[in-house]
């Protein structure tokens, strides 16, 4: 099997290493396009940059590809949207839905998994997944096939938004985050409106490998206070004293966030469904400035009472 990777980071070189332990051909996409080379004969080729970079990733397969091929084009990024611009410019048919729940790290050259989980796989139109599955689970993946990659991929968003646009914004890790009752009231009241927005989209939760996704959806129901206690619970211990992947990102000095495909997601869903998300908007335009002026980070950092004034102000008090 020729495989062909977008994106060499932690989670791109997870799955190309896998497969090329596997038997598989594995060659990575150059960064910049104008040395992308054809390649001819790829039976799959797996996406795996931030979401803003998309249609760099796009354009990338369009040289390496071709307009005439049979390659199936498997998305594992985080996030709404991408399965939608890849079908646009490739085909329903061509493209699959994945998400990874396997924590992976790269230090370096070497890319390792740190903890358990799996890869949920859903067809976007109608090409078939069968031999995803079986590549995957023959090179030791554990494996699922799903019918609605819309839900797949919502599932997915909702344990991507827990304790990361608001731990970004505060420049806190997850652990920390539990423990101040206002932030952890945001979080909360985020998660919560991400629920709202796919129940009106009338999408069904699915569990992915490892992660009781519709659970947490149960939790978050019951009252305010026992919710933040089961949930709180439940961030420290998957997450704990690991950056999340926007926190990590400004860190880093980024210029960007995909935080639109997250929270963001959210807003425009709720804009389209008629579902009012006051708390998601705000952590959005809050983390997009600090992206857009990394000076503005000194006034949330380590100030939950600063984001909490900020939805206050949104919502009039009332969330």
């Amino acid at each position: 099997m020729k495989v062909y990777v977008v994106g060499a980071g932690a989670v791109g070189r997870y799955l190309g290493e896998l497969l090329a332990a596997h038997g598989g051909d594995v060659v990575y996409a150059p960064r910049e396009l104008d040395r992308v080379e054809p390649a001819a004969g790829v039976d799959l080729a797996i996406v795996a940059v931030k979401s803003y970079d998309t249609p760099g990733a796009i354009a990338t397969l369009k040289r390496a590809l071709g307009e005439a091929s049979q390659t199936t084009i498997l998305t594992v990024q985080n996030g709404v949207g991408n399965e939608e611009q890849l079908a646009g410019a490739f085909g329903a048919d061509a493209v699959a839905s994945g998400a990874l729940t396997v924590p992976v790290h790269r230090d370096g050259e070497k890319v390792r998994a740190t903890g358990s989980g799996g890869l949920g796989i859903a067809p976007v139109g109608g090409g078939s997944i069968n031999w995803l599955l079986a590549a995957f689970g023959a090179a030791g993946l554990e494996v699922q096939s799903y019918a609605d990659y819309r839900a797949l991929k919502w599932s997915k968003l909702i344990i991507n938004l827990m304790a990361n646009a608001t731990c970004a914004i505060l420049d806190s890790l997850p652990v920390n985050l539990v423990k101040h009752p206002g932030a952890f009231r945001v979080e909360v009241h985020a998660l919560r409106e991400a629920l709202r927005v796919v129940r009106a989209q009338g999408i069904q939760l699915v569990d992915l490998p490892h992660y009781p996704v519709r659970a947490l959806a149960m939790v978050l129901r019951l009252p305010s206070a026992v919710a933040r206690l089961l949930l709180a619970s439940r961030v420290a211990g998957a997450r704990g004293e690991k950056p999340p992947s926007l926190l990590a990102d400004l860190r880093q000095g980024r210029q960007r966030s995909e935080v639109g495909a997250l929270n963001g997601a959210v807003v425009r869903a709720g804009k389209a469904t008629g579902v009012r998300t006051p708390v998601n908007a705000v952590l959005t335009d809050t983390l997009e400035d600090i992206v857009r002026s990394h000076a503005l980070w000194a006034k949330f950092r380590e100030r939950p009472e600063a984001l909490i004034a900020r939805v206050n102000e949104a919502t009039g008090g009332r969330w």
